[in-house]
């Protein structure tokens, strides 16, 4: 992996609700970078951001009024691109799963990286390739497979994302 991290704050909040966010964000985006030998070069930019900013973010690059959890936009060929997390949606949804705040950063961040190198899940077999990897790097990360551990009240976690062309959003 040749790629460089790097880690920008935009919502203080982050360090408190979960300290040590910055090195727990790296270290997902190391491992989903790890997974790939094909893992393009250049910079990946990894942002904390909150409600107020991924909603603005999510109407100017998808159209849609409301925050998201993560949003990947590729900057490619100059490099990966950045993964934008809103605290506040992540923190609900973490809630409402059954998750810690901290593995379910883990999964966004991870998820978003993958995003950048590729992968996609428009269709049945490409979400079951993506989701798959997604559980492999967790497991190597000590987490378990958000796809197959039931959320309280729910048969099976999703995770909400899309992706765009030119500014990926996951």
């Amino acid at each position: 992996m040749a790629a460089r991290i790097a880690l920008r704050i935009e919502a203080p909040a982050w360090r408190a609700a979960m300290p040590g966010c910055e090195r727990l964000a790296r270290r997902a985006a190391r491992a989903a970078l790890s997974a790939d030998a094909t893992a393009p070069e250049g910079e990946l930019c990894l942002v904390l951001a909150d409600d107020r900013l991924q909603r603005a973010l999510n109407r100017l690059f998808r159209g849609k009024d409301r925050s998201t959890n993560v949003l990947s936009f590729d900057s490619a060929p100059a490099g990966l691109g950045d993964v934008v997390l809103a605290l506040e949606t992540v923190q609900a949804e973490a809630e409402a799963q059954g998750k810690s705040l901290a593995d379910h950063v883990s999964h966004l961040v991870v998820h978003g990286v993958l995003h950048l190198m590729g992968h996609d899940h428009v269709g049945a077999a490409d979400a079951r390739r993506m989701e798959r990897l997604e559980g492999e790097i967790l497991a190597d990360l000590g987490i378990g497979d958000p796809y197959r551990l039931p959320a309280p009240g729910r048969s099976r976690s999703k995770t909400r994302h899309a992706k765009t062309s030119g500014a990926k959003t996951s």
